[in-house]
């Protein structure tokens, strides 16, 4: 097993892989500490026809480029192949602005297929290539030196039962004609707009209880000044403070740091120092937004009117043309999808796409009243309405 820890012998194995029709790819990184995945290490592999070469690349090694790599992901004739993309595309893009072009992301060719929703790799392991994966090396430090035998076996089972999985799905793909449903959900992992976080957009991912204009605007000056302060110093969001704190410093809006010290659930670290100053600043300024500028939810999903008998109809029929297809539901229709068509909402990602042929043009028959459903011993049958 070759692991890669110079520039030129990166070189070398990128260049071979540009002759292979795919290289299939994983990664291992560490994030608990940080804001942004510090990359460990990057584990590739070639197709068996190309003697099934398959190495580990050390980006901790001193003096290592990666740019053979970046030049490999740029390489439009070799397909690179991952499982579940979208942690190790966000890494590449914040450390390089790069993605690998084409992509095969074997999670959601699996979850098209019909292999059930959110499909681990060991599950496919065992259903196509039959085999079993040892996972006692799944929670190390990879950011340690030496490597174990047992972490760098662990890591390069990661790629070359990849290669199997790669070819059936692929052939399974061709034969449905499938292969554009995969590409368009491909896109989405390929769109920078998937990894960047915006800190005046950062308030939207807080669960709140209420969405009173003034206290929103609290919300948003907390998420903003925290979201940024991560990004800065390259921390967790949740080392600040967490989202019970955001919220409960929303409620009690602290003006000084004596009464911002009375906080329940504010971390001792945040009571004080830079983390306080920001807080009782953002707060200032939450409470200085005119109403006309207080934050609203996209469309105010919160107040949408959902005909809930019209929902369940929905669920309904999903979980029937899901069986009939052989697709995951999950990746025809959310919930929330669900939901903003009993609403009265078209602009939703199950009406358009290859969801509008599975799914997305029988839904908007049902809600016009066009057709009904019916049960059939175990089936649910879609049927002209009377």
């Amino acid at each position: 097993m070759q692991t890669i820890t110079t520039t030129e012998s990166l070189a070398d194995f990128c260049a071979r892989a540009k002759a292979a029709p795919y290289v299939t790819v994983d990664t291992e990184f560490l994030r608990e500490r940080t804001y942004w995945s510090k990359l460990c290490l990057v584990q590739l592999a070639l197709p068996p026809c190309k003697e099934g070469e398959a190495v580990l690349l050390d980006p901790l090694a001193e003096g290592l480029s990666l740019e053979p790599l970046y030049d490999l992901f740029r390489h439009e004739a070799t397909v690179k192949v991952f499982h579940a993309a979208r942690q190790d595309l966000e890494i590449f893009f914040t450390e390089a602005n790069v993605f690998p072009v084409p992509l095969f992301d074997t999670q959601v060719a699996a979850m098209v297929c019909g292999f059930g929703e959110q499909v681990g790799y060991e599950t496919l392991v065992k259903k196509i290539a039959k085999q079993s994966l040892d996972k006692t090396s799944r929670f190390t430090d990879w950011s340690r030196r030496p490597l174990s035998e047992a972490q760098k076996n662990y890591a390069i089972a990661d790629v070359t039962h990849l290669r199997m999985i790669y070819e059936f799905l692929s052939k399974e793909l061709k034969k449905s004609g499938r292969e554009r449903w995969v590409e368009e959900e491909e896109a989405i992992l390929l769109n920078p707009e998937t990894y960047i976080n915006r800190p005046e957009e950062a308030w939207m991912r807080v669960k709140t209880r209420t969405n009173s204009g003034r206290f929103m605007a609290v919300v948003r000056e907390l998420a903003r000044f925290r979201e940024g302060f991560a990004q800065a110093r390259n921390i967790p969001r949740s080392r600040i403070f967490k989202d019970d704190a955001l919220l409960e410093l929303a409620s009690t809006k602290p003006a000084t740091l004596e009464e911002l010290g009375k906080s329940r659930l504010l971390l001792r670290e945040a009571r004080r120092g830079e983390i306080a100053e920001g807080i009782i600043a953002a707060v200032k300024a939450g409470l200085e937004v005119k109403p006309e500028e207080f934050p609203r939810l996209p469309d105010e999903d919160a107040q949408l009117q959902v005909n809930t008998a019209l929902a369940d109809l929905l669920r309904v029929l999903l979980k029937a043309k899901s069986e009939q297809a052989g697709v995951a539901a999950k990746l025809i229709a959310t919930a929330s999808d669900l939901d903003r068509i009993a609403a009265g909402k078209r602009d939703v990602a199950a009406l358009s796409g290859w969801r509008l042929d599975v799914f997305g043009e029988d839904a908007l028959r049902l809600a016009r009243g066009e057709i009904a459903l019916t049960a059939a011993g175990g089936a649910v049958r879609v049927v002209p309405a009377v």
